[in-house]
Order: C-alpha cells, then sequence, then structure tokens
C-alpha cells in the first residue's frame, strides 16, 4: 500500500494519493488550494497513473485544484450532492468573509465528469476499496472513506480518510454554513466509534493519528463515547492498542 500526502495551500489542506503500489493506478483524495503541482510532483515520483479525484467535502480549500488535475488527467471527480455546488459557489460555502481575498487566484467551477457519493457506497477504484460513510456537521455534504485492514497477513491497519470530520485532538468547525455541532457529534458517533482503534486516521489538515489516541484524549470523541455509555449502547471495539 503506498500513501502518499502533502499539505497545499493557504489553508495548509492534506491531499493524498492512494494506490496499492508505487507503479501503479491511484486516487487522489481532496487536491485544494495550490495543491496541482504537488500532485503532479508525487505521480511523477510513485510513477503512478490516477484514476479518479475523489472528495471529503466541497469547501474551496478540498477543492480548489480539482478542475486543473481532473482536466489534465481526463478522471472524473467523486463529490457527496450536498456539496457539489459548493464546487461553482464557494463564497455561499463559505460566507463573503471567509477566504475571500484568495477568490481571484482561485479555479472555480466543475470538472467535465462529476460522480455521486452516497452513504454506504463501496467505491473499487484503482485496485483499491473505499467504504464511503456520510458525516454531515462540517458540512451537509461531507464523508469519509475508510479503507480495510490488510487481508494479506501484512498487518497494515485500516485506514480511516476523515476530512474535517475528525482532526488529531479536534473536530472541523461547524459554523460556517451548512455546519451543525449536534450533526458533528452525531457523525463522529456513527463513523469513528465503531472503529478499531488500531484505525489509522489520515485528516483534512495536521498530523495523522488513530482511533484509539483519539478516543483517549480528543474532548469530541470523549464526549459522544460518555454519551454513548450513558445510553447503554454496547462498548466500541478495542482491538489493536
Amino acid at each position: 500500500m503506498l500513501i502518499a500526502g502533502f499539505p497545499a495551500g493557504a489553508w495548509g489542506t492534506n491531499c493524498y494519493l492512494v494506490a496499492p503500489a508505487a507503479g501503479e493506478e491511484c486516487v487522489i483524495i481532496d487536491p485544494g488550494h495550490q495543491a496541482a503541482q504537488g500532485v503532479e510532483d508525487a505521480l511523477k515520483k510513485h510513477r503512478l497513473k490516477p484514476v479518479a479525484v475523489v472528495l471529503t467535502h466541497g469547501h474551496i480549500d478540498h477543492v480548489a485544484s480539482v478542475v486543473p488535475v481532473c482536466g489534465a488527467h481526463d478522471v472524473p471527480a467523486w463529490i457527496h450532492p450536498d456539496d457539489r455546488y459548493m464546487m461553482s459557489d464557494p463564497e455561499r460555502a463559505l460566507g463573503r468573509s471567509i477566504g475571500m481575498p484568495l477568490m481571484g487566484e482561485l479555479t472555480v467551477g466543475e470538472p467535465d465528469e462529476v460522480r455521486t457519493l452516497t452513504d454506504g457506497t463501496r467505491l473499487e477504484l484503482a485496485g483499491l476499496e473505499l467504504s464511503v460513510a456520510h458525516a454531515p456537521g462540517h458540512t451537509k455534504g461531507s464523508v469519509t472513506f475508510q479503507m480495510p485492514e490488510a487481508r494479506d497477513g501484512s498487518d497494515i491497519p485500516s485506514v480511516l480518510f476523515s476530512g474535517d470530520l475528525l482532526f488529531a485532538g479536534s473536530i472541523g468547525r461547524t459554523d460556517l454554513p451548512g455546519g451543525d455541532m449536534d450533526e458533528m457529534l452525531g457523525s463522529l458517533a456513527r463513523v469513528c466509534l465503531p472503529l478499531d482503534d488500531s484505525t489509522v486516521v489520515l485528516s483534512g489538515h495536521g498530523p495523522q493519528t488513530t482511533i484509539g489516541q483519539e478516543r483517549a484524549t480528543n474532548p469530541y470523541l470523549r464526549q459522544v463515547a460518555a454519551d454513548r455509555q450513558a445510553r447503554g449502547a454496547e462498548p466500541a471495539p478495542r482491538r489493536g492498542m
């Protein structure tokens, strides 16, 4: 398994390229502001051929390079329908005061082909399996992508690309248009709590972490875990740590 990631642009948004191995097809996750050159550099370094761009949500810091990246490689972009409008209307998505000084340098619009992500979809792309979970809270159309743990005995853990749902020590903001804290906490409970502690979390901003680390230290995940326990729900898995 190859995962090449780098922070890009004014917001330091993590863009990821995922492939079974170097020299093979890959999926690109969240090519945001000023990410296009970093994508090209990573493709060349690892001899990868992209087959799709998949988006955790529609904020401009995660989608600003979708048009040039998809256009350069003639690949589709996948996004939840509730966030699709954000590619063409980032000002409506963020509000007028957030990041608007940068609007003049951004490529706004949709790539030639846009496909729809829905909750429970299992994408099979580039020899990879990505399970899609709808995770509203940061935006109405936020999703996560989970790759299962390796089945070949190589001891590679499951990986969750969490977008702006879950960060190391924190969560995504909920004060922008479409954000909702109750939905955010519900998504954390539904998407993150059931995962094994060994699951690696690669988020939209900041360093990687694990579900076990966040279950132990993240105040928001601790809150939803306590609420779950108070309701008498089954404890979440703790295998792997």
